[in-house]
């Protein structure tokens, strides 16, 4: 972890001019290292399926021999090993602040893991500030999430929908909502996601960022881990340390060094000492 912050530093002392102060350097995270959560026991959901014409940005299904594919297959490996290791299954996609490009990853990942390990994986729609997820595979607008929460008995799983010829399903956020952290916080979100967790062999939640919601915080309380992604340009390690800091249950199994604009020219480091 440490070195991701004296890397952050670097690049930020360089955009100040030498007269202007540097925020001082963080000490590493020890407290990063949480418990994970013991999952609810249920059957498979049973799901819809849709039809996906994959945007060029989704390079794990638009070009699958691409460097940026090989890049995710890389990261999906490392996510696999570190599992052998520590028993977990769900994890958040999350980063200090916006366009740092944690949903590429999480669908890229998300995709990823279902073609190469033919893996059952749930992709969550986990922003319901700004819901962004469901175009990126082509699809049209799902009824998600803030329509199961306005409907008091409907089951979760119709809300599910698998992308036709794949083991990836996805669950949209649904409509934007002004207040999800009632849903999120909410005893009967917590069971019935639970019931998703065990339905399937990976759950990776596109998170909102850590900063300034708190919709990052309240996930962080439902998945086993959070995988971080940190834009070299974008992310501050101010902004870093108080979206860390807020997290209840941060216990962070990676971190995406994520250099440039477009997926397929990115990137990915990976950090050890982060706890992955």
């Amino acid at each position: 972890m440490s070195r991701l912050f004296e890397a952050i530093r670097r690049m930020e002392a360089e955009r100040h001019p030498p007269s202007e102060a540097v925020p001082d350097s963080m000490p590493p995270l020890e407290f990063l290292r949480g418990a994970l959560a013991a999952p609810a026991k249920t059957q498979e959901p049973i799901s819809s399926e849709v039809v996906s014409s994959a945007a060029p940005r989704l390079v794990a299904m638009s070009d699958r021999q691409g460097l940026g594919a090989e890049k995710f297959r890389a990261l999906a490996t490392r996510i696999e090993n570190l599992r052998r290791e520590r028993a977990f299954k769900s994890f958040q996609v999350t980063s200090s602040s916006v366009a740092e490009g944690k949903t590429l990853v999480a669908s890229n990942l998300a995709a990823t893991l279902a073609i190469q390990t033919n893996s059952r994986v749930l992709l969550v729609e986990g922003d319901l500030h700004r819901p962004a997820l469901v175009p990126l595979f082509g699809i049209p607008q799902l009824e998600g999430l803030s329509h199961w929460w306005s409907k008091q008995n409907d089951e979760i799983a119709r809300y599910v929908h698998k992308l036709k010829g794949t083991s990836l399903s996805i669950l949209s956020g649904g409509k934007a909502c002004n207040e999800p952290s009632q849903l999120l916080q909410s005893p009967r979100f917590a069971t019935a996601f639970g019931r998703l967790v065990e339905g399937f062999d990976w759950v990776i939640v596109d998170s909102a960022p850590m900063q300034p919601m708190v919709s990052a915080n309240l996930w962080s309380r439902l998945v086993d881990g959070t995988l971080l992604v940190v834009r070299e340009g974008v992310a501050r390690a101010k902004d870093l340390r108080t979206g860390l800091e807020a997290l209840d249950s941060p216990n962070i199994i990676g971190i995406v060094m994520n250099d440039a604009s477009e997926a397929s020219r990115a990137n990915y480091r990976y950090y050890p000492d982060a706890g992955a």
